[in-house]
């Protein structure tokens, strides 16, 4: 057991933890942050995508040494008071079905905005390359971020 010290949505966090337990597990297990999901366990659905230090990665594959010290933003971490305007036009436009991959899509929808305002609909797939969705094949998730880029 190591003491790791990270930065979790802007709060200081620090967890006793095996050096190599996954970012993943210590989110949900031991910090009660629920929202990251947990899909396939080895990198391809993106469910269980965070943004680390401004990039996307996929917290199933990332152990907690590797996280020490760093700034990591779940899905919690999105919204401050109110839910934002990505999260209310997943709602709106139906981007969000079962709800198992709508964090990590939120999550990547959240990183395609960071590298650019107002993503094309090539960029905003290419974006989403990562994250699978069994419900809604896609569209409406395409939809919902362009809905957020035309008022950004």
């Amino acid at each position: 057991m190591k003491k790791i010290k990270l930065t979790i949505n802007g709060k200081l966090f620090s967890v006793n933890s095996n050096p190599f337990s996954r970012l993943l597990d210590v989110l949900r297990d031991e910090l009660k942050l629920t929202g990251t999901k947990e899909g396939c366990g080895e990198g391809e659905c993106g469910a269980c995508s965070v943004i680390m230090e401004g990039k996307l990665v996929n917290s199933c594959l990332v152990p907690i040494l590797q996280a020490e010290g760093k700034k990591i933003l779940t899905v919690e971490g999105l919204a401050k008071k109110s839910l934002t305007p990505l999260q209310k036009n997943f709602m709106k436009c139906g981007g969000a079905q079962c709800g198992i991959c709508t964090p990590g899509m939120l999550m990547a929808a959240h990183a395609i905005q960071l590298k650019k305002k107002k993503p094309s609909k090539k960029e905003i797939r290419e974006g989403l390359g990562g994250n699978l969705c069994r419900c809604t094949g896609y569209s409406q998730i395409i939809e919902s971020i362009q809905a957020t880029r035309s008022k950004a």
